[in-house]
């Protein structure tokens, strides 16, 4: 049947230029989203110095796929001279995710550099994230601020795997005070947790992305990340570059940010 034939070559081709345009859709909205990606989380080329410690961070987008993440850091100075560091996981991918990643991002430097609390900042972005356009979104984040003058590290958490500690080559991770990951209640709890950081230590905080590599579980990937950090490598402050190259697989499914602290040694101050 003649008839029967040209209209599946029709309709053939009508699917292959269907797919086309939502493949063209799809690679559009992932540029916007790395433009604008970038244009909110700039990255310095170099280790910075806050409040005394040496900050190295690495972003690495996500190599599969066309979506862009919403993982995100900060790593400023306060007004007091103490130090805010945060990471954070906006779930989703694209403008979306991007939009609540900057939106995070900021209000949350403003109310700690305004004098909020670290769990009164996590809570207030909670309801932020319940009153948004998108009801249904949700982000995990470590907010960690760090007194130079007492080496006291305060930090509060929601629903984000714990900052690892390195000193005098045993890595351990930090036990996570209470924290629901932000937009899943309307009435979560939030706890803060301190340490003091020994002059010579390493501080890592990060996103999922790094220890998260399926089948492995992510239990796994946090065992294997605290091998890679005490490992001896000779890398000197300033380079993640070997921990990276331990940690990552050859193509990457999702977004990895690293936030990389160190405390000066004696012989460095």
């Amino acid at each position: 049947d003649m008839t029967a034939r040209r209209r599946a070559e029709l309709a053939l081709v009508e699917s292959e230029r269907a797919i086309l345009t939502q493949h063209d859709v799809l690679q559009a909205e992932r540029t916007l989203a790395t433009r604008l990606q970038h244009a909110l989380l700039p990255l310095a080329n170099r280790p910075v110095h806050v409040a005394g410690l040496r900050v190295e961070v690495a972003y690495l987008p996500a190599q599969s796929g066309v979506h862009v993440g919403g993982d995100w850091f900060s790593a400023i100075e306060l007004p007091d001279g103490d130090a805010l560091l945060v990471v954070g996981d906006v779930a989703g991918h694209g403008v979306d995710a991007v939009a609540t990643m900057a939106q995070l991002r900021f209000t949350a430097k403003g109310m700690v550099i305004t004098g909020s609390s670290l769990t009164g900042a996590l809570a207030r972005l909670n309801t932020l994230l319940l009153h948004s356009r998108d009801s249904h979104a949700t982000a995990t984040m470590v907010l960690a601020r760090y007194n130079p003058r007492r080496r006291s590290l305060v930090w509060a958490q929601a629903g984000h795997p714990p900052p690892l500690l390195l000193r005098d080559g045993e890595a351990r991770y930090l036990a996570r005070p209470r924290g629901m990951l932000l937009g899943a209640s309307t009435t979560p709890v939030y706890q803060e947790a301190e340490c003091r950081l020994d002059a010579g230590d390493r501080l890592i905080l990060y996103t999922d992305g790094l220890v998260e590599h399926p089948p492995d579980s992510i239990d796994r990937g946090l065992e294997q990340l605290a091998e890679a950090v005490a490992a001896p490598h000779g890398d000197g402050p300033g380079s993640l570059g070997p921990l990276l190259a331990r940690m990552l697989p050859d193509v990457r499914r999702d977004d990895v940010c690293v936030v990389d602290v160190r405390v000066p040694g004696v012989q460095e101050r």
